[in-house]
């Protein structure tokens, strides 16, 4: 059976959102306070036990899916500890296929709630040297903009974190809300196409260059 091309992002919202920086400025004064679940926990004490034996530098993958992206990375840094994060052990169950990606490093893959694992590795003062965020789900109604990563509570947690920031999505506009976003805490960010011929390193990914789309990224220093 032939998979369906996929589809491009379509919303009611036709420029950045006009409550973008009222909502950024308004999670910068107060605290996220929800409680962290136990699994998410968990989850990050099991990489800050790794991380502490590791005593080297750090890169994190954050919503790493079937984790395709965790191993790429962990073979462009062979000098850092990978860990990919995401919230579903389906996904992260399918790793298997992609681990010769890695060229022979290991890497971490953990399922975590990021709302909780950010914030955590946030308060245990955590620095990763990168951190990349490919492809989040864009949330495309205009009623969902604090549940994009840029428009969420938990996002001075990710600036807290610091370290060189990548962001890549096909829908345009979430990538210049990002780089609004990050100019509210002062932070400047470089905006480009991904260009047609970039090796794609995870599914969503190639499946968007396989369908003609135009992809996006945003990076930026944090630190």
């Amino acid at each position: 059976m032939t998979a369906k091309p996929a589809r491009a992002v379509t919303s009611n919202q036709p420029e950045v959102h006009d409550d973008l920086l009222q909502t950024v400025r308004r999670y910068q004064q107060h605290a996220f306070l929800k409680p962290i679940a136990d699994h998410s926990k968990v989850a990050f004490d099991q990489a800050q036990a790794q991380l502490e034996r590791w005593q080297g530098p750090l890169v994190l993958d954050s919503c790493c899916g079937v984790g395709e992206s965790t191993a790429v990375l962990a073979g462009r840094y062979p000098e850092a500890l990978v860990i990919g994060v995401d919230k579903s052990a389906h996904r992260l169950g399918r790793n298997m296929q992609h681990k010769q990606l890695a060229n022979g490093r290991e890497y971490l893959l953990l399922r975590a709630d990021l709302n909780d694992f950010w914030r955590l590795a946030a308060a245990a003062q955590w620095q990763p040297q990168a951190h990349y965020l490919l492809y989040p789900n864009p949330y495309p109604k205009q009623k969902h903009l604090v549940r994009r990563w840029h428009g969420s509570p938990v996002f001075p947690s990710f600036i807290a974190l610091g370290g060189k920031v990548t962001v890549r999505s096909n829908w345009e506009l979430y990538i210049r809300e990002f780089a609004l976003a990050l100019s509210a805490y002062e932070k400047t960010a470089q905006v480009a196409a991904l260009a047609p011929q970039e090796q794609p390193i995870t599914p969503f990914e190639r499946k968007y260059q396989a369908a003609g789309q135009s992809l996006w990224e945003l990076t930026a220093s944090l630190s």
